[in-house]
């Protein structure tokens, strides 16, 4: 299986699944927002403060281009699915899984983190605005969307676990 693509709007759970889903199916994991952190030597918020939006949503699609050519399991940060060039790219070298939660379980887990710039200068209303927003891009991009209300991590693991099973004609 070439790469394993999990996108959704930030706090829809892509970074704590990619972890796990990594030991399950062992493949190498990668968070794209620490690897830019990495590679570019500043936060995020930094990257915003001191480049803008537009810079950053560049150095994403840089990512995309450039990253290993290894099958690994990559979370994809919030908006990255806004771009065209990155929607086929994902598509193109990977599966693509849409974390789909609700609005209210994803501002629950997110209304207090300092490492969201979006969410430190934006209120509730904008945030569900933009949530609503980049859905569509989403449920473009994904190759399955994954409903994740009402379910522990556990039954969205295997149900990820299965879907990839299922595709590599493991089952």
């Amino acid at each position: 299986m070439r790469k394993i693509y999990l996108v959704g709007f930030m706090g829809s759970g892509k970074s704590a699944l990619g972890r796990r889903l990594s030991y399950l199916l062992k493949m190498p994991y990668y968070d794209m927002d620490h690897e830019i952190v990495r590679q570019q030597g500043m936060t995020i918020p930094q990257i915003f403060e001191k480049y803008g939006e537009a810079r950053f949503r560049e150095i994403e699609t840089e990512f995309l281009k450039n990253f290993r050519d290894e099958a690994c399991i990559i979370s994809t940060g919030g908006g990255v699915a806004i771009n065209a060039e990155n929607r086929k790219i994902m598509r193109r070298s990977g599966l693509v899984f849409f974390l789909d939660a609700t609005f209210e379980d994803i501002y629950k887990r997110i209304q207090h983190d300092p490492n969201r710039p979006i969410v430190q200068s934006s209120t509730k209303e904008e945030l569900e605005r933009l949530y609503h927003y980049r859905r569509k891009f989403y449920r473009e991009v994904g190759h399955i969307q994954v409903l994740t209300e009402g379910r522990t991590i556990r039954q969205i693991l295997e149900y990820l676990v299965f879907q990839v099973k299922r595709l590599k004609g493991e089952l």
